[in-house]
């Protein structure tokens, strides 16, 4: 906990309840490195990290969590609780976390770090607020909550007791109660919800459902014939995969209850007729996607099954009585397939098997919320993964396209389409400040036309025997970089930048960042990301290399006050912050250097081209508030440095302790020796191990004249 003394400017002020747009947007998200220009980065999935390896590195970071949470400055009650590694070619590192308070899970408290080689830190939070609560003493007790929480969903309250949490998605952190609640839905869908309820108020707070479905989507008994990979156990052959993590598919005889049912045998090996007459029919489909699904992730991402760790989920086929369903549930680690009834036909396809089992990785990986623009997202993840899957198939008998659930539907319709989604009469094509409020299936619209226009731009074209056209929200004309490379993006953003409440603003910063990443930060992917995003009417504030540098005497920084968290800015972990124990110079956020009263080093930094001109100046705003009693001695600095392509560093102004002030001052230095060069500027705070300074920077800015 920083500790410098900043005046009546900083302190003594009421906790910041910050807005749900505030507290879903990673904003102090901070690149790991400044490519460049035209260099493609490193930053890409390692295709040699083994699963030993895997674990390993999260043994490694489960030794380290306590070392973590200090470097990311969390109070002392908060812990990190470490859920998955991954590793790129330049050996960064992508720790996915959960965090607890006072030994309380913390919903909404996930966040991702990416530590580079040389130590440099990344950090994209689920939530941007402080963790903390007055008292983890409940005023309502867990027993009223629980009924509450039934009442009001009107389902019935689940055998577990109610387990007392910090509820920090979409809200300010309160100590909650969170209940189980089950049911079913009319149509017979299983309903698990988790209800959580203010424990000191009573009130309310949120709903998370944990069994994702997509209602009537997917295909069956289209997929021809196909082969199967099964287990001889005697004389009887089981419809097993011991070749993808020993899948299995069973019968669930018609019952809605949670029993697995009954493992499809068979004595020659040969499974079903193409037809509903045979029970094993919708079985090789169910095998069949799950088989395709995992070749899937592993052809395209390395990854070894929904959870990555080589063990596969588990498939249930004839779920109810004319059924028209298929879901994903988290809790039994399976599938669900329906017969359909009136509506539709078994929903045992390609594109169904795809999307409900992209779920499954969805809540292994980012885990978001099923609920708001964080739901659609969601949706709209399995919408992408599931029809990847199709198109990997290549089945003749199914070909790849961007409809969902055009196989299964008896009118010869389709659900969704990714292409047109306004289409279906209930999806959006455009984001807009509403599409939160819809249910998750419409608002993943704003997703699918994203991907489709990332994979294959505006105009009408053909595929997969039918027709496609497509238009951007804002009119601009648009190519597609290939689907392929669109997947490799989107599951680049899905594992390492998104958390449980990424909305969709985010989500395009974070399809930026992957873009960036895997193609370089002037590549036609980076480009073409941020235009499909704005096709879509999403506000990015990402940005990609290689851009016509601002005119003389505009402003050469991006993000110049830090407004949108560590968006174009390179820094140590929290530094850009809007800690309200700290003071902007103006709007809510700022650079925060050092503080600790330890020795520690902190840096902010940008790389930026000066274009030719008479004269450069770097102008920032500066607050230093120390503890150092000194007036001769410089215990801790700020030094000024920049660096230019190529070259040395240079010092161009140090401040330490001995400037302590009241408030911010405007400071200035020249860069007139740097103009028609790209530079690096950089502010470096150094602290030693007595008594705290901190260094307080904003309102930055790099003009010529």
């Amino acid at each position: 906990m920083k500790r410098a003394h900043l005046g009546t400017t900083a302190l003594g002020l009421a906790a910041l309840a910050l807005s749900p747009l505030a507290l879903v947007t990673p904003a102090d998200a901070t690149p790991a490195s400044a490519a460049r220009p035209g260099a493609v980065s490193s930053s890409r999935p390692d295709p040699h990290y083994t699963e030993a390896e895997r674990r390993a590195a999260i043994a490694d970071a489960r030794q380290d969590r306590g070392a973590m949470a200090d470097r990311l400055r969390l109070g002392a009650k908060e812990a990190l609780v470490v859920t998955d590694v991954l590793r790129d070619t330049d050996g960064t590192e992508h720790i996915r976390y959960h965090r607890t308070y006072a030994g309380l899970r913390v919903v909404g408290g996930d966040l991702v770090v990416q530590q580079s080689p040389d130590g440099r830190l990344q950090v994209t939070r689920a939530s941007t607020a402080r963790i903390s609560v007055p008292s983890t003493t409940a005023s309502v007790s867990g027993a009223t909550a629980r009924s509450d929480a039934a009442q009001r969903t009107d389902l019935r309250a689940g055998g577990a007791a109610p387990q007392k949490v910090v509820w920090a998605a979409h809200h300010k952190p309160v100590l909650a109660w969170e209940t189980v609640v089950t049911g079913s839905e009319p149509d017979g869908t299983p309903v698990r919800d988790l209800v959580y309820t203010d424990a000191r108020s009573g009130t309310q707070l949120g709903r998370i459902p944990q069994v994702m479905d997509a209602t009537g989507s997917g295909q069956s008994l289209y997929s021809g014939t196909v082969s199967l990979q099964t287990v001889l156990s005697g004389s009887t052959y089981q419809l097993t995969d011991s070749t993808r993590g020993g899948h299995s598919t069973y019968d669930a005889n018609n019952s809605t209850s949670t029993s697995r049912g009954t493992l499809f045998t068979d004595a020659d090996n040969v499974w079903g007729n193409g037809t509903t007459s045979s029970r094993q029919s919708a079985a090789v489909d169910a095998a069949y996607g799950a088989a395709e699904t995992w070749d899937f992730y592993k052809n395209h991402f390395g990854r070894s099954g929904i959870r990555n760790d080589g063990v596969a989920a588990y498939s249930r086929v004839h779920y109810g009585n004319a059924y028209e369903n298929a879901f994903w549930d988290d809790s039994c680690f399976c599938m669900t397939y329906g017969d359909g009834g009136t509506s539709f036909s078994p929903l045992t396809s390609l594109d169904v098997a795809g999307h409900e089992m992209s779920h499954g990785v969805t809540s292994n990986t980012a885990g978001l919320v099923y609920s708001g623009e964080s739901g659609g997202l969601n949706e709209s993840t399995s919408d992408v993964f599931g029809t990847m899957v199709e198109f990997e198939a290549a089945n003749a008998a199914d070909p790849g396209d961007y409809y969902i659930g055009e196989e299964i539907a008896n009118d010869g319709n389709y659900l969704r389409r990714m292409d047109n989604p306004q289409a279906d009469g209930g999806s959006r094509n455009c984001w807009s400040s509403t599409v939160g409020g819809l249910d998750v299936h419409y608002s993943s619209g704003v997703g699918n036309h994203l991907f489709y226009l990332l994979a294959e731009g505006t105009g009408s074209k053909t595929i997969g025997g039918r027709a496609h056209s497509s238009t951007a929200c804002n009119g601009a004309t648009l190519t597609g970089i290939g689907r392929n490379a669109a997947a490799a993006i989107w599951y680049r953003a899905l594992t390492t930048y998104w958390t449980s409440t990424t909305n969709y603003a985010s989500a395009a910063n974070g399809l930026v960042k992957a873009a960036k990443d895997l193609y370089g930060v002037t590549s036609t992917q980076c480009t073409a990301t941020l235009n499909a995003a704005k096709g879509v009417s999403i506000n990015v504030t990402e940005t990609c290399g290689g851009t016509t540098p601002p005119p003389t005497g505009g402003n050469l920084l991006l993000n110049p006050g830090f407004e949108s968290g560590a968006t174009s800015w390179s820094s140590t972990a929290g530094v850009i912050t809007n800690d309200v124990n700290g003071s902007p110079h103006t709007g809510s956020w700022y650079a925060w250097l050092d503080g600790y009263g330890t020795s520690h080093t902190d840096s902010v930094q940008q790389t930026v081209t000066i274009p030719s001109a008479t004269a450069a100046s770097l102008k920032f705003w500066l607050y230093i508030a120390s503890d150092e009693t000194t007036t001769t001695t410089a215990y801790d600095t700020l030094k000024v440095q920049v660096t230019p392509s190529g070259g040395a560093t240079t010092t161009l102004a140090t401040y330490s302790n001995l400037n302590e002030g009241t408030g911010y001052v405007q400071r200035s230095v020249s860069l007139s020796g740097y103009v028609g060069r790209t530079v690096t500027v950089k502010f470096l705070g150094v602290e030693d191990v007595s008594a705290a300074t901190s260094f307080l920077l904003d309102d930055t800015s790099l003009t010529t004249s």
